[in-house]
């Protein structure tokens, strides 16, 4: 039996890194406009990064581990670093502290790429979802295509979460 979204082959990635394929991103966009400077603060391999910056973004991009891209050896979770956006597909296993530190950091947006999952959950509830900073959610209307050791993996949907430090209501949600 195979259950979704969980890792039964033990093959999962050991930091998480599942780089955002780019049309991922270019849907965000669609939908959403930055003012100010951006984070991409698990930038991974620059997937994220790279669309922001062609599509005339600043962007600032550090992840904890070196993978090739933007500034490595940075801790998001222990940073004090003042921005006005954060836009990152996070590591799936600490999602929620993310969500908690980039709040505290942001002027602006912190918008996640999350599991549909997300949603669930009286601790997310207690600590995130009940301050009604969640403006907007995007459902993929078509599943996420990430590569995972060469291979694709669609097996779960996604969705992208825009918290918003001046909004105060409940999400709204749509369909990309």
């Amino acid at each position: 039996m195979r259950i979704v979204g969980h890792n039964l082959n033990a093959d999962r990635h050991k930091n998480d890194f599942y780089p955002t394929p780019p049309e991922a991103t270019l849907a965000l966009l669609d939908k959403e406009k930055f003012e100010g400077n951006i984070w991409e603060c698990a930038c991974g391999d620059g997937a994220i990064s790279k669309v922001l910056i062609d599509k005339g973004y600043d962007v600032y991009s550090s992840d904890l581990y070196d993978t090739g891209y933007g500034d490595s050896g940075v801790d998001f979770l222990m940073s004090d670093k003042k921005v006005d956006n954060i836009v990152t597909n996070p590591p799936f296993k600490i999602s929620i502290e993310f969500t908690l530190k980039a709040l505290q950091l942001v002027k602006y947006k912190a918008v996640f790429m999350h599991k549909l999952t997300y949603l669930e959950g009286i601790n997310r509830y207690r600590e995130i979802f009940k301050h009604k900073k969640l403006k907007n959610i995007y459902v993929f209307s078509k599943r996420v295509n990430f590569v995972k050791n060469g291979k694709s993996s669609g097996l779960m949907c996604f969705a992208w979460f825009v918290f918003d430090n001046n909004y105060n209501g409940l999400p709204q949600l749509d369909w990309i």
